[in-house]
């Protein structure tokens, strides 16, 4: 299907997309998956293209990234807890005008991270993708505002992860970079956000590596690369720990059970329970003959279209030993 750039009819696709009137979403953030599984089949995961996953730090809202078939247009989305169970999928008061990507929880939950390439000041002309917050208060929602321009340049910054110190993690390509896309730090201090630095070459190579989540603790890392000569092809999730002289261990792939021959990204990990979350442009596989167009029309709704989906495992069922 072509590029939809008409934003009333994503709309009117994500609407589509939820759950009939009277229905209540079924998903559990507590179960503890036996197996790799499609999370939310038919609620977060459809034929539409879901990335990115955060869930709030109470445990009462999850926010994702959805987009058309083309990710021309996307915005962030809000599922919400509620009495009887999970309420419907819901575009955050703030976006839906720009493209608003990668979200993360700040520890307290009271800010919300993410990439946009909403203007920055009166510059309407610029459309690279900076880091923004927002802020929750007792009335919902505030304004987003963008982080410091020692952080957004005019070049793109992406898929902000942050520590409870307050440090954050980032993906963009730059001059002191090691690659084609490097995954950046900022240290917080008591006057704000220092110069990034890119991570050292036991994470960051001569290639691609981006949208990397980072614990509270800032102990583990778990990235995305592509051009690794360990990859499968698509883009790979690979993990790493933090070393005892204050360092990176060299990165280890995340294996099969995780990585497939097509895109594999945008890393989240829950916690309270270890369970796993990252987005996959895997497909099911067709065989045989398409007869008629209705056919081919039933394989582009399914919800293994090739588009992203999110995923889910639990880590306990991954060896996620390292040396150091």
């Amino acid at each position: 299907m072509d590029q939809l750039k008409n934003p009333l009819l994503f709309i009117l696709l994500l609407a589509f997309g939820c759950q009939q009137p009277g229905e209540t979403p079924k998903f559990s953030l507590d179960e503890t998956p036996g197996q790799l599984e499609i999370f939310g089949e038919e609620i977060v995961s459809t034929s539409l293209y879901e990335r990115d996953f955060a869930i709030s730090p109470n445990r009462k809202e999850i926010v994702f990234t959805l987009g058309n078939y083309k990710q021309s247009q996307r915005c962030l989305v809000s599922i919400k807890k509620e009495d009887q169970g999970w309420g419907s999928k819901q575009i955050l008061p703030f976006s839906g005008k720009y493209n608003d990507i990668e979200p993360f929880f700040s520890v307290d939950g009271k800010q919300l991270f993410f990439a946009s390439n909403r203007p920055m000041d009166a510059d309407t002309t610029r459309k690279d993708y900076n880091i923004w917050s927002v802020e929750r208060g007792p009335e919902g929602w505030g304004d987003p505002v963008p982080l410091d321009t020692l952080i957004n340049t005019s070049g793109d910054e992406f898929y902000p992860a942050l520590g409870k110190s307050g440090n954050l993690y980032f993906t963009a390509t730059r001059k002191d970079g090691i690659g084609r896309e490097d995954i950046f730090l900022s240290t917080y201090g008591d006057q704000g956000y220092q110069k990034p630095v890119p991570l050292d070459s036991t994470v960051n190579t001569a290639v691609f590596e981006f949208n990397a989540y980072v614990d509270p603790d800032e102990e583990l890392l778990i990235f995305s690369a592509f051009g690794r000569k360990d990859g499968n092809g698509g883009g790979d999730l690979y993990f790493s720990k933090k070393t005892a002289d204050g360092g990176w261990a060299p990165a280890k792939n995340m294996g099969e059970l995780v990585n497939s021959d097509k895109l594999d990204y945008c890393p989240f990990l829950d916690q309270s329970n270890g369970n796993f979350y990252f987005t996959s442009d895997r497909a099911g596989k067709f065989e045989g003959r398409l007869r008629s167009v209705e056919e081919l029309q039933d394989l582009a709704d399914e919800i293994l279209n090739g588009m992203g989906n999110i995923y889910r495992l639990n880590t306990g069922q991954l060896d996620m030993e390292i040396d150091q």
